[in-house]
């Protein structure tokens, strides 16, 4: 199931730090980094093997991570892992972002504070800082843009002040998280400026441009990565 890239295997868990949380973490990243296949099954003993952990938290992890839609549990076979999106897929997951999180912008106007705005701002600028070229550590610099993408529009759905509403784009995110890993592109400063006109909208206060703007990123985006997909699937 493991790659022998060191670089993209798991890594043991000292046992201090052997909680759910972590092997959560350590779960997603095999996930993520597609050491864990999409559509492959998840083998509960070897994950908690590699980890140097009981199967117990990583039952746990998963069971989060089911609820997250990263996982799937099947009757007599377990855990496997999410199948990446088709073309039919994909347009259904932005349909669904653009109705959900232009509401959440408008939303959260209203109720982000000066340290969210902080970490907001922080969390461009970490992303402006990952998209600059870097030879040595490409995939790295991605993995981190795109872990503050999911961050920043986390953060919003956050502040909207609807736990269901905050629950939906969570688990959209997190399937849009899994697939962009997956399907690399070149448009990182695209979507900086983007997330920058967002933000411009909520220090504004302006609840209609901060609905505008993210209306407009997110059918960019799919824009962009609509055709990665129909490239790949040729």
């Amino acid at each position: 199931m493991f790659s022998d890239d060191e670089a993209r295997g798991p890594r043991a868990l000292p046992a201090r730090r052997a909680l759910v949380d972590d092997v959560y973490d350590a779960v997603l990243g095999l996930l993520m980094d597609r050491v864990i296949e999409p559509g492959a099954r998840v083998n509960i003993d070897a994950v908690a093997r590699d980890l140097d952990v009981s199967p117990t938290p990583v039952r746990e992890a998963l069971t989060r991570l089911e609820s997250e839609g990263l996982v799937i549990k099947r009757a007599l076979k377990g855990y496997v892992a999410t199948p990446l999106l088709d073309a039919d897929g994909l347009r259904d997951l932005y349909d669904m972002r653009e109705l959900l999180e232009p509401e959440a912008a408008r939303r959260a106007t209203t109720h982000i504070d000066a340290e969210t705005e902080a970490e907001l701002t922080a969390s461009v600028a970490q992303m402006r800082t990952a998209s600059a070229p870097d030879d040595d550590e490409h995939f790295e610099n991605y993995r981190r843009f795109i872990d503050e993408d999911l961050h920043f529009h986390h953060l919003i759905a956050e502040h909207a002040q609807s736990p269901l509403l905050s629950e939906a784009i969570v688990r959209l995110r997190s399937h849009m998280h899994l697939y962009r890993l997956n399907f690399r592109h070149d448009f990182e400063d695209d979507t900086v400026s983007e997330h920058e006109k967002i933000l411009s909208a909520l220090r504004d206060r302006d609840a209609d441009a901060a609905a505008a703007a993210m209306l407009t990123h997110i059918t960019n985006s799919y824009a962009r990565l609509g055709p990665v997909l129909a490239a790949r699937s040729e």
